[in-house]
């Protein structure tokens, strides 16, 4: 009998050291900001753009927006800075260089960071969002503004060309 302490003892100090295993189940990703694009002329239809390629100032083109046909792209806004520039390259016409047209994309914020608990850390919000463009093949967006860019579940701008 005098035997089974120690062990039961040690036993539960053993069970007892152990940690909890922590798993970020609440999907706290830093949102991306997601642009519609639409047709000018009928602003109810979504208008693919032809061969995009989106880069941001002073980086490469994303891999992943490299000349493709799509009608809408989400791309990450730098948590680091209170400001983004993108540039959106298109070629409607027939894929030739001397056809591109390079629109510039602004993005003004202010970061906040939001804690989502021990096992996911922290995801950065946007707040007081201003967009502005330089209005080349893109004839106009709405909004111009936005309280916030918490979540990714719907489109936060949409681009009219």
């Amino acid at each position: 009998m005098r035997k089974i302490f120690p062990i039961i003892f040690l036993s539960i100090l053993i069970i007892s050291a152990c940690e909890k295993d922590d798993f970020c189940v609440q999907n706290p990703i830093t949102p991306n900001l997601i642009l519609r694009f639409y047709e000018d002329a009928n602003r109810e239809n979504l208008k693919e753009v032809m061969r995009l390629s989106v880069w941001a100032e002073g980086k490469d083109t994303i891999q992943s927006y490299k000349s493709i046909d799509t009608d809408s792209i989400a791309i990450p806004l730098n948590s680091v800075e209170n400001k983004t520039i993108y540039h959106l390259k298109m070629n409607n016409i027939d894929g030739v260089i001397a056809n591109n047209q390079t629109a510039t994309f602004t993005i003004e914020y202010l970061t906040k960071e939001e804690y989502v608990s021990r096992s996911c850390g922290f995801k950065i919000i946007f707040n007081e969002v201003d967009f502005s463009s330089d209005n080349t093949w893109i004839k106009a967006f709405t909004p111009n503004t936005l309280t916030t860019i918490a979540n990714q579940n719907a489109a936060h701008v949409q681009i009219f060309h």
